[in-house]
């Protein structure tokens, strides 16, 4: 292979500075790009009483146009960074990206629920390609000094897209119809694709073959849909529900599967020496650990401020915005810290800071009034996680071999979801939130200080984890970037 001139090395994927302009374009490219799939995943719920006027049908079903996003999402996340790291992250993306926008146009154009959610499981799948490669992009792009601050904006500006659900879907659904909360991914998928396709690089990792874990890959999807399922239909139909034991047994049997499908393939989807690396698998715990924390805090949160507080669904939906613009300040200045002196503090200190706001919003049920009983919890866990994604997320990165990043994003959002899940299943059985449970203020606000409580001791565990297993030279020892395509 003939050498590169000094021309190629310049543009090579790995060698980009975050302060050109040419970087701000791959860092356009992958907010926007994972920003429809987080605006998705929350601008629906705005819109799920009005789909079930529209299609005359109960909770139930319109509980699945939720969960069978959430599901296939899940589901094929590991295949999505697989696929990346093997024939091209930017390839990967751009199909992810043109898969959402035709999934999201069969979305607003469904003429019954139970096409809609289909369309939402094809949207999941969509979102599964794109999400792995706009963080393994930004990883394989950028220099290693200035991949921190990447993924630090990366983590902001992907926040406000998620904060902004309530705010677009209230809004679309107050000019025009239901349906615009999905079709109005198209001109954004659109800019999309001609600006990654204008502006992106490609790369992929070096030592990969090309060829495709087929095995591993079926019996993956198969694990993780399983697990998902169940993890979604429990708290409904209750843990000893057939169907929920069936989706686990499922899930356990098709998991020893994939071990033993990854243990024979000679080019594995999910390389068990991934995990031999100790930042990785402590970093991916203290994942577990705080996103099932906020999970918790997510779900109960919303429905404390309108069933005991008295706010109206938006004012609840609006509550975490302060958290959003903190998150958008300050997460890139706390990558490029913790570029310059380790990620150990940040991520031990923001965490057990985290903790306290979720803490802190024990308050909310008995001041109601948002500005002294909710606002304060709110900016105190929004600088605590603000201190923290950014350097979680480069770590995991950071510590996962060049030719895995996909991969390794895959991982990392796998986890964050699988633990956000179980805690949605879990913490309301623990804290007695089950049943009729939210139609009595007061039994509520009694379950919902014990799970606030609980969730402010997992995330400052979270931060304890780190202090003891994250070493400070992980991000100062960045694989080198992978080959050009």
């Amino acid at each position: 292979m003939c050498a590169m001139s000094e021309a190629d090395e310049k543009d090579a994927p790995g060698t980009w500075s975050y302060a050109s302009a040419r970087g701000r374009w791959v860092i356009a490219a992958s907010v926007l790009g994972s920003g429809i799939a987080a605006l998705d995943a929350t601008v629906v719920g705005i819109a799920l009483p009005r789909i079930g006027k529209d299609f005359h049908t109960g909770v139930d079903a319109l509980q699945w146009v939720v969960s069978a996003y959430t599901m296939t999402l899940a589901a094929f996340l590991l295949i999505g960074g697989t696929l990346g790291d093997r024939f091209g992250r930017r390839r990967v993306f751009s199909v992810g990206v043109a898969w959402f926008a035709i999934a999201s146009a069969l979305c607003g154009l469904a003429p019954d629920i139970h096409t809609l959610i289909a369309a939402r499981a094809l949207q999941g799948i969509g979102g599964a390609l794109l999400t792995p490669g706009s963080l393994a992009i930004l990883q394989a792009t950028f220099t290693p000094d200035d991949r921190a601050k990447a993924i630090g904006a990366w983590s902001g500006l992907g926040g406000l897209a998620t904060a902004a659900g309530p705010l677009v879907g209230g809004y679309l659904l107050a000019i025009a119809s239901w349906r615009w909360v999905f079709l109005i991914n198209l001109p954004i998928a659109a800019a999309v694709l001609t600006v990654t396709a204008r502006h992106v690089p490609e790369s992929r990792g070096f030592e990969n073959s090309g060829t495709l874990d087929v095995a591993g890959a079926a019996s993956g999807v198969l694990w993780l849909s399983s697990l998902t399922y169940g993890l979604v239909e429990a708290p409904a139909l209750g843990w000893a529900d057939p169907r929920v034991v069936a989706a686990f047994s499922i899930a356990a049997i098709s998991l020893a599967a994939f071990v033993g499908a990854e243990a024979r393939a000679v080019d594995p989807m999910l390389p068990g020496g991934i995990f031999a690396d100790r930042q990785f698998s402590a970093t991916n715990a203290v994942t577990f650990l705080l996103y099932g924390a906020l999970g918790g805090v997510l779900f109960l949160l919303p429905v404390s401020l309108q069933q005991v507080s008295g706010y109206t669904p938006l004012e609840a939906g609006t509550s975490l915005l302060p958290l959003t613009v903190i998150m958008l300040l300050f997460s890139p200045r706390s990558g490029r810290l913790a570029t310059r002196i380790g990620p150990r503090l940040q991520m031990s200190l923001g965490p057990v800071v985290a903790g306290l706001g979720l803490a802190l919003l024990v308050r909310s049920t008995d001041d109601h009034a948002y500005l002294t009983g909710v606002l304060p919890a709110v900016v105190v866990l929004g600088a605590g996680l603000a201190t923290t994604v950014s350097p979680l997320t480069a770590t995991a990165m950071a510590a996962a071999p060049a030719e895995h990043v996909g991969l390794a994003s895959a991982v990392n959002n796998d986890v964050a979801r699988a633990a956000g899940l179980i805690a949605v299943g879990v913490l309301p059985l623990a804290t007695g939130l089950t049943g009729s449970a939210y139609l009595e203020p007061a039994r509520f606000a009694h379950g919902f200080r014990v799970a606030m409580v609980s969730c402010g001791v997992l995330a400052a565990v979270a931060g304890l984890l780190a202090a003891g297993t994250i070493s400070n030279d992980v991000l100062g020892e960045a694989q080198e970037p992978a080959e050009p395509a």
